[in-house]
Parts: C-alpha cells; sequence; structure tokens
C-alpha cells in the first residue's frame, strides 16, 4: 500500500498508468464484449483478476493503488504522502482514459460489426442505472462499498499482517465482491478513475451523474482511511 521510496516518482506513477489500464480495460472490456454472455459475474471477475495480477505485477513499485479513492484513503491513514496524491491520481486518469480510448479503437476497427456503448457502461442513477436505483442508492452504496474496500486495503497491507504476501489476492476477490453488489445499483465504481475514463466516452448523461461517482468513493474511502487507526490499529 505504501510507495517504494527506493523508486522514483516518474517510476512509481508510470507503474500507477500501467495498473490502471489494466483496471480498466479489464473491467470495462468484460463490460462491452463478453457480459451479454456472462452477465455481472464476468465484468466481476474481470475486474478482480486484473487488480490482483496488476499489484503482483507493479505493487512494490507504486503500492498498487489504481484508484484515486484508494490513494486519497491511503493518505488519510498515513500510508502515502499527501504531496504524491495528486499525482498519482493524474497517472491513474491517465491510465483509465488510456485504456478506453484502446477499447473504443478495438471497436472502432471492427469494420462496423461491434459499437462500443459506453454510456451503457458508465456509471449512474436512475434512467441509468442497471435496475433502476436512485440518485440516494448510488450515493450509499458507493460510499459504502468504497469503505469497506479500503479497510481491506489498508487490513492486508499492514504491517505484520499474516496476509501480506497474499494481498493481492485478498484486494482483488474483495473487488469482485463489492462489484456484485454494486453493478446492478450503478455499474459499480468504487474508483473515479474508471468512472471517469467511461463518462469521457460516454455522452451528456454519463458526464452529467459523474460527479457522484467521483465524490461517493473519495467519501467512503476517507471514512475508511481516517478510522482504520482508532478502530484496527495497534496500541
Amino acid at each position: 500500500m505504501a510507495e517504494n521510496p527506493t523508486h522514483s516518482l516518474l517510476s512509481r506513477l508510470i507503474a500507477e498508468v500501467f495498473g490502471t489500464l489494466m483496471l480498466v480495460i479489464g473491467v470495462i472490456g468484460a463490460a462491452l464484449f463478453i457480459s451479454a454472455k456472462t452477465g455481472p459475474l464476468g465484468v466481476a471477475l474481470a475486474v478482480g483478476l486484473a487488480v490482483l495480477t496488476a499489484a503482483y505485477a507493479v505493487g512494490h513499485i507504486s503500492g498498487g493503488h489504481f484508484n484515486p479513492a484508494v490513494s486519497i484513503g491511503a493518505a488519510a491513514a498515513g500510508r502515502l504522502p499527501w504531496a504524491d496524491v495528486l499525482p498519482y491520481i493524474a497517472a491513474q486518469i491517465v491510465g483509465g482514459v488510456l485504456a478506453t480510448f484502446l477499447l473504443w479503437l478495438i471497436s472502432a476497427l471492427s469494420g462496423g460489426k461491434f459499437t462500443a456503448d459506453f454510456g451503457a457502461v458508465s456509471n449512474g442513477f436512475d434512467a441509468h442505472s442497471p435496475s433502476g436505483f436512485g440518485i440516494g442508492a448510488a450515493i450509499l452504496t458507493e460510499i459504502v462499498v468504497t469503505a469497506l474496500f479500503l479497510w481491506i486495503i489498508l487490513g492486508v497491507t499492514a504491517s505484520g499482517s499474516p496476509a501480506a504476501g497474499f494481498a493481492p489476492l485478498a484486494i482483488g476477490l474483495a473487488l469482485t465482491l463489492f462489484h456484485l453488489i454494486a453493478i446492478p445499483v450503478d455499474n459499480a465504481s468504487l474508483n473515479p478513475a474508471r468512472s471517469i475514463a467511461t463518462a469521457v466516452f460516454g455522452g451528456s448523461a454519463a458526464l452529467g451523474q459523474l460527479w457522484v461517482f467521483i465524490v461517493a468513493p473519495i467519501v467512503g474511502a476517507l471514512i475508511a482511511g481516517l478510522t482504520w487507526k482508532p478502530l484496527f490499529g495497534r496500541k
């Protein structure tokens, strides 16, 4: 979870671009190309596997955040210097948008046989919720699942945790679980970079509702980050 001071900031930012690209290309690629056959399970497994593999690949370099909410929560918990938060967020947004651009390009090169509907895979509520959930449900869901996700991340990456070597596995499985809960509500964000990445290609409706999926995950992350030590830290 903490960044590795033996690596330069540039190396850490490149790792965050790579990891976020993996996360977004995994979850959105599955949502666009295979979810009609698998349903939400395929999408949830894709994002969990993407995070798991990317964290094992580059987590030792940057801490393996791949998510602005995770970086903010880590800073609130004292695991990341606040000075690194904005560069990390910028790298994560770049990685996410690059992923959706690549998916758009793959669709464009299909010869007209496939059209990627980024509006359908963007996060949304009311008419843009897969099951018609309203804004209140979307906000509460994103706050709760992001806070739970951050508590898990902070727990398995804490000093002395017996799960430290398997932290990416626990984090990937947790992200799969929370996507299974949140996909029917609002297509599951937990990650402002993922939401921005699809909204850029998703049209005015997705952009108009984007603020919810920036603010709510950050609120959840701050709750977890600020309460981790009082609730779970050692004396």
